[in-house]
């Protein structure tokens, strides 16, 4: 007998994402609308919910074992959902580790512990592998990475965690500590322009960068990553994603855009 849960909803991408990569999507019954990846998830999946919002009524109706969210965001649809009778899980990884540790626990409740161990060990093998290569480097980028644009925030504790693993220097990882978006607003969008950022990254949370938006600030043309170039939007769907996408994917494409950045710069130096 399967003494796991065999209905879960997830209120976030990550765990939905990650249940179809160990295999066990067949447990899911429902999906946040903003779920992206993997794609057939959203053609086979119900969705129920936002991210700050869920239809409650429509969880209850698919009679979940298991409702699986994310941080204390969602704690007022946890707490609406335990009131009812639901059996709630909510984690609040915000760290590369914590995401770590999500996934191993995650693996736990679906028994798939050796499984999530075995996936853990892989990225942290090659975590391990891109610092490896970074610290070698004589000279690293200074980065901006942008979250969203009105207010200006910063990135949030994992990416600027994996800024740095990939050999780049946060401009604001003071401001990655804090949690929530509202402690991570960057009031004077004039102190970007004096800190001067090699390279620019934005991941507008689910928006569609517009360079012309960020670019039509006072002096912002005169930085030097616009000069030279270095301005990059990356995926909310891969980097603004505390599970498998983030410390995959995102690392990766982090890596990949400061390796050229240094290549240039040696390039420069000979």
């Amino acid at each position: 007998m399967d003494y796991y849960p065999q209905r879960i909803v997830c209120l976030t991408e990550e765990t939905t994402e990650l249940l179809y990569i160990i295999g066990e999507q067949q447990r899911i019954v429902g999906i946040s609308g903003f779920t992206v990846r993997p794609k057939r998830a959203r053609k086979e999946k119900p969705k129920v919910s936002a991210f700050i919002d869920a239809n409650i009524d429509e969880i209850i109706q698919l009679k979940p074992d298991l409702v699986i969210g994310f941080s204390d965001i969602q704690a007022d649809i946890a707490q609406q959902l335990i009131k009812k009778g639901i059996t709630v899980w909510v984690n609040n990884h915000r760290t590369v580790e914590e995401i770590m540790k999500m996934i191993v626990q995650l693996g736990a409740l679906v028994g798939r512990t050796e499984t999530c161990l075995d996936l853990v060990h892989h990225y942290q093998k090659r975590i391990e592998e891109i610092k490896l290569i970074s610290s070698t480097w004589s000279i690293k980028p200074k980065v901006y990475f942008e979250e969203w644009y009105d207010p200006l925030i910063s990135g949030i504790s994992w990416v600027s965690e994996l800024v740095e693993i990939a050999g780049g220097i946060d401009l604001y990882a003071e401001n990655g500590k804090q949690s929530l978006a509202k402690d991570r607003i960057i009031a004077d969008p004039h102190e970007v322009l004096l800190k001067n950022p090699d390279i620019i990254l934005a991941s507008w949370c689910g928006k569609k960068f517009k360079s012309k938006r960020m670019f039509d600030r006072e002096g912002w043309k005169e930085i030097e990553a616009y000069q030279n170039q270095e301005v990059h939007e990356i995926d909310s769907g891969i980097i603004l994603q505390p599970g498998p996408a983030s410390i995959s994917e995102g690392v990766e494409i982090l890596h990949r855009i400061f390796s050229e950045w240094n290549k240039k710069q040696m390039l420069h130096e000979a």
